[in-house]
């Protein structure tokens, strides 16, 4: 009979195993990677993986749970960090490209995939949740500065879609040698922001 274990020791495990999975994954996708090779990548019974996690979709749920968690703190630091809609916009949108490019592995398990049951994981749609609702923020704050005069949510998503279409290129490498990604994101939200204030 397996011996009992503190909620702590619980934890660490869970930890190591979601760390463990989130390369894998990454790396072979998620439906290559077998619960025996997350066994064996901590070196301990095929089984084990069992007594922290029901299967291979709740193993996923909580990567990407993770990500969106360690995403979010990222940005709402950076929301917290400005006043200023304009520079507290751009802080945003730095701590999104620093986390993007800094956790890969994670960036593309968060938005390269789905999970047709997401909804049955209540940790993981509170995560994603929490982004979301920052970058809503960060749009609202320049629509109640009287910057922009459209729906937040939709800018919200201009915005995103923009940033993350470009950071996607990037980590493919398919920019181009003549392309600075940084100029292009600084570039790609001017023309979106003229586009969308008053005096635009």
């Amino acid at each position: 009979m397996p011996r009992a274990l503190s909620p702590a020791q619980v934890e660490d495990f869970r930890e190591r195993l979601c760390a463990a999975a989130e390369r894998l994954f990454a790396e072979h996708g998620p439906e290559a990677v077998t619960m025996r090779q997350l066994a064996a990548e901590l070196g301990v019974s095929p089984m084990t993986p069992y007594r922290y996690f029901k299967d291979k979709d709740d193993i996923l749920a909580a990567v990407r749970a993770s990500g969106f968690g360690r995403f979010a703190e990222a940005m709402e630091t950076a929301f917290n960090s400005e006043t200023d809609p304009v520079k507290r916009s751009e802080a945003v949108g730095r701590a999104y490209t620093r986390f993007a490019l800094g956790q890969s592995d994670a960036y593309r398990l968060m938005f390269d995939l789905s999970q047709p049951n997401e909804a049955d994981y209540p940790d993981l749609v509170a995560a994603s949740t929490r982004a979301r609702n920052v970058m809503v923020g960060h749009a609202a704050g320049m629509v109640d500065g009287g910057l922009i005069d459209t729906d937040p949510e939709l800018v919200a998503h201009m915005l995103w879609a923009a940033l993350h279409g470009g950071l996607v290129l990037q980590l493919a490498g398919k920019l181009g040698p003549t392309i600075d990604p940084s100029e292009l994101r600084r570039r790609t939200f001017q023309a979106i922001l003229k586009g969308l204030s008053k005096g635009g």
